[in-house]
């Protein structure tokens, strides 16, 4: 059973993921820390993440096992990885990874932007996650905040917004809801609440 998340920058859907994964007892992979894994590899050698180049190189040389899952949550990690996903190279390299994790013999739950739409258009089940704007924003600076970062709540949400018109709008593997995917808004759901959405919505595909 494979079962994809997509949505937008901080609705919920890696939080989502993770309680799915444990409800079906699936591994489950967060493909947006791939990027930012490739993203703060570029960072760290001082490279530029718009060169589409040194991105693909960086994103062939990954390694997914040695992902530094502290370091990628940074917010300028944050921004250089929507860049970077945004290179067709980049994300040609990632691609194969992705779909072999998929392809693990008891399933698997991928999240991201793009899993119901190209990753693996054939996934049993796909939910597309959104929220307002002011509640993702909300929810981001207090993840930054936490991690001692500064950052006011309006710089975040202007941050939020942009990586959404470029995620939207980029030519390979843009942002969208597969026509087959089941909406989710989490706006006013807690974070059980949005598991059990998730779940009853999964366990009546399963059962058709």
């Amino acid at each position: 059973m494979i079962i994809a998340i997509d949505g937008t920058t901080a609705s919920g859907k890696g939080t989502l993921a993770r309680q799915v994964a444990q409800r079906y007892g699936l591994k489950r992979l967060d493909t947006g820390a791939i990027y930012r894994a490739v993203a703060l590899a570029l960072l760290d050698a001082g490279a530029d993440p718009a060169d589409q180049a040194t991105a693909a190189a960086a994103a062939q040389a990954l390694d997914l096992e040695a992902i530094d899952e502290d370091r990628i949550r940074s917010g300028p990690v944050g921004a250089a990885a929507s860049v970077v996903a945004a290179h067709p190279g980049v994300r040609a390299a990632l691609l194969e990874a992705q779909r072999r994790f998929a392809a693990h013999p008891d399933g698997a739950v991928l999240d991201g932007r793009d899993i119901g739409t190209v990753v693996c258009p054939g996934a049993d089940v796909k939910l597309f996650v959104v929220a307002d704007l002011s509640v993702r924003a909300a929810r981001r600076w207090k993840e930054l905040t936490d991690r001692g970062e500064s950052r006011t709540l309006e710089e975040v949400a202007a941050d939020i917004a942009a990586r959404d018109k470029r995620d939207a709008e980029r030519p390979s593997a843009p942002t969208a809801r597969a026509p087959d995917a089941h909406l989710l808004d989490t706006t006013a759901l807690s974070i059980e609440a949005m598991a059990a959405a998730a779940c009853r919505i999964i366990d009546a595909v399963l059962q058709t």
